[in-house]
């Protein structure tokens, strides 16, 4: 069982069920879109990030991300913010008769395993001692390394997503702010260096 100080941030109470058998946490369900007209859920999620700090873990589709952007808007500089990604793996959860609308997994179809590795991977580089500034990734660090302004970039960047086991969709920004909070440079800088060399 994972002991995190942090309130973790998920879309529905299956998501929540599932997170309850690796940690516990305290945990908010958004209940989907309904959070853009609860004003008691966003004062809520505020609240937590001033109190404990807030690790956001939506699923890996559109409409995750959609609610994960709203939450990061609404929170503002309130409080500590991470971000934990699961992947996306193309299933069904075992409830539901068919696959969601972009046949991906949600939160409440990860394994204990996997769940408990993300949110051990946000936790632990993030209270770790602070990385010299040479191992600080950049925008910068991305153009010299292929992952911006080339015509292969954004292949290269859902290649490295893929590689690391985040969400394919996951934009270069939030990709560059978790690479610096949840995996080490060297993590990084292996798989920037398979990709390159493979092509």
């Amino acid at each position: 069982m994972l002991h995190i100080k942090e309130t973790i941030i998920v879309e529905g109470k299956f998501d929540k069920e599932q997170l309850k058998k690796v940690t516990d946490a305290p945990i908010i369900c958004t209940g989907g879109f309904s959070l853009y007209t609860n004003k008691n859920i966003i004062n809520s999620i505020r609240r937590m990030a001033e109190k404990t700090g807030v690790i956001i873990l939506t699923d890996s589709d559109s409409a995750g991300f959609r609610i994960r952007n709203y939450i990061k808007q609404c929170v503002g500089n309130r409080g500590m913010v991470k971000h934990a990604y699961i992947p996306s793996v193309k299933g069904k959860e075992r409830r539901k008769a068919v696959a969601g609308k972009e046949g991906l997994l949600g939160v409440e179809g990860m394994t204990e395993n996997m769940l408990s590795h993300i949110l051990e991977s946000v936790t632990e580089v993030a209270e770790s001692v602070e990385r010299p500034m040479n191992e600080v990734i950049t925008k910068n660090t991305f153009y010299e390394d292929g992952l911006s302004g080339r015509e292969d970039s954004v292949q290269k960047r859902i290649k490295l997503a893929k590689a690391l086991g985040l969400p394919l969709r996951i934009s270069a920004n939030a990709l560059i702010e978790v690479l610096n909070t949840a995996f080490t440079y060297e993590e990084y800088r292996t798989e920037v260096d398979k990709i390159n060399k493979n092509g």
